[in-house]
């Protein structure tokens, strides 16, 4: 069934394959992964071990970084409050591409605002996880090997988020993971359980 827009310029078009026969010919169910916290809270390293641990299980995945992301799909944005919810939502369609293509998928973006999250969990729907990365802002900043806290401090970088913008932690996260004093390789493995928990509700459902 065609789904018709109100402008009537544009209809959406059902395709014969659907997610569900994809995630049967990948013998796997879809899932995203939303990993949110401050810069240099060791999102795009969790990931990494995380999509590591996943392809040694033989799933099937894509990691969505978001500095890699700003270098082609999103390279036109800045860092204003408007553009970071333009970043957002964008991601969250990509994620949910990829969901329908039967994919789990692993995002690392800092998403600082709760609205733009549970934007994305209404786009991406059941197979959103919300994992809020929740190290200390201070650790963050002892790690920050590009120095990019000093230089916000100082005012020579605009809207940086944990010091001159703001960070709206989750209320209700599906995991908080602190990566301070934990082997990544720990945190990955605490993650990939909670993922293959979901992908078993899914089944059941």
């Amino acid at each position: 069934m065609e789904k018709q827009e109100t402008n009537r310029q544009i209809t959406w078009h059902s395709m014969d394959i659907t997610r569900q026969r994809r995630e049967e010919m990948l013998h796997q169910k879809a899932v995203t992964a939303w990993l949110t916290g401050l810069s240099g809270s060791g999102k795009s390293t969790l990931a990494n071990a995380l999509e590591q641990q996943l392809a040694a299980k033989g799933r099937h995945t894509m990691l969505l970084d978001g500095d890699n992301v700003r270098f082609g799909l999103n390279k036109d944005l800045g860092f204003s409050p408007k553009d970071r919810v333009e970043n957002i939502r964008r991601i969250a369609e990509v994620a949910k591409l990829f969901n329908d293509a039967g994919l789990i998928v692993l995002t690392s973006f800092i998403s600082p605002y709760r609205r733009d999250r549970e934007a994305a969990r209404g786009i991406i729907g059941d197979a959103f996880l919300e994992v809020y990365v929740s190290t200390p802002l201070a650790e963050c900043e002892r790690r920050d090997v590009k120095g990019l806290y000093q230089k916000a401090r100082k005012g020579e970088i605009a809207e940086f988020t944990g010091i001159t913008s703001a960070y709206e932690e989750p209320v209700h996260p599906d995991i908080t993971i602190d990566t301070s004093g934990r082997r990544i390789e720990d945190c990955a493995a605490e993650l990939l359980e909670l993922i293959e928990k979901k992908v078993k509700e899914r089944s059941a459902g």
